[in-house]
């Protein structure tokens, strides 16, 4: 109860009711069980990998190969609980935003004539035992890569998790119109142009922005120069742009684990935490820009500069746990039965 007041007090109403959903880590592992359970001796070659694997670590949101299952290797009832186990990982919200993504591949095949840009390439894969000690799993296609480490029972770690869009507004056809990931371009630039002249001054640091995330796929993101203007130095109205933004990005994941990503937020304090903007701040198509929101764990990059400014690419980066690696490592050591294994 205490936990939920916290948050609540922090960073928004909406938070508390996360909270108060059920944790997502059995409904991982009951989803995944029931996936393999309906796959042959050949699909499961392919979707299960030993979870010390450097497969594991192997992430990447351009089209190319991927080791995994991939839908268009499944049936119809195998899709479905495919689809079950997304759910399960991403929530309602974020399972929306990911199949939007998956959606424009039939824009970008009318616009190209690729068979590369296919709706059915994406792929499932799988670490370890689902519901043992460590395990995880991985969903990944083109313009997404989400990747989540349970441990004890516990998600540890949802990064990196990546999502991007091209077109990020779709101008013709079918889906004229759609925007997968509007949220987080309009609230940064509601944030961005409600700066005075003096507060800009901090926060913009180009007026060229860099052609993508800088990041990119490192297996490990690292710290970038700590640039932009601080919380502390937001008016009220401000950081609660910021803070909404934020919650934005955190939110394609299922609620608890929502959650767990703010109180992380929260543990930085949002007044050491930095807004930076690179490029134009104007609205639409033809305007290359750029920001990232960096704190002590954590980092959030944001880049629309390709295809003429309108291809979006967003991540989220744990500085300490990515992939789970460092708090793996603290687990294993306080872990007694580890400790017996050492002595």
């Amino acid at each position: 109860m205490r936990r939920a007041i916290v948050l609540t007090t922090l960073l928004g109403a909406g938070v508390a009711a996360m909270v108060a959903q059920p944790a997502p880590e059995s409904s991982m592992a009951s989803a995944a069980k029931a996936l393999v359970s309906m796959l042959d001796d050949g699909q499961v070659k392919k979707i299960r990998w030993p979870f010390d694997s450097e497969e594991r670590f192997n992430w990447h949101f351009i089209p190319r190969d991927r080791q995994g299952l991939s839908f268009r290797d499944m049936t119809e009832p195998q899709r479905q609980a495919a689809m079950a186990l997304l759910r399960a990982g991403l929530g309602e919200k974020g399972y929306s935003k990911a199949e939007t993504i998956r959606s424009l591949e039939n824009v970008l095949r009318a616009i190209e004539g690729r068979a590369i840009r296919d709706p059915e390439l994406y792929f499932f894969t799988i670490f370890g035992e689902p519901g043992s000690a460590a395990w995880g799993w991985r969903y990944e296609g083109h313009h997404i890569s989400q990747n989540w480490t349970i441990v004890g029972g516990k998600a540890i770690a949802t990064t990196p998790a990546f999502f991007g869009a091209n077109p990020a507004n779709v101008t013709d056809g079918p889906l004229k119109g759609t925007r997968a990931l509007a949220a987080e371009e309009d609230l940064a630039r509601s944030l961005v142009t409600s700066l005075t002249e003096e507060q800009r001054k901090t926060a913009i640091t180009s007026e060229k922005a860099p052609n993508d995330i800088l990041t990119f796929n490192s297996r490990k993101a690292a710290i970038l120069e700590n640039v932009g203007i601080a919380g502390s130095d937001l008016t009220t109205a401000q950081r609660g742009i910021l803070i909404s933004l934020i919650e934005e990005h955190a939110s394609a994941q299922s609620p608890a684990l929502v959650a767990a990503r703010l109180a992380r937020v929260k543990a930085d304090g949002p007044g050491v935490i930095r807004f930076a903007w690179m490029g134009s701040v104007e609205k639409g198509i033809g305007n290359p820009h750029y920001y990232r929101i960096q704190g002590p764990s954590f980092l959030i990059e944001y880049d629309n500069t390709q295809n003429n400014a309108n291809h979006h690419h967003i991540v989220w980066r744990d500085f300490t746990g990515d992939f789970g690696v460092d708090l793996l490592q603290e687990h294993y050591e306080q872990d007694p039965n580890h400790v017996a294994q050492r002595q």
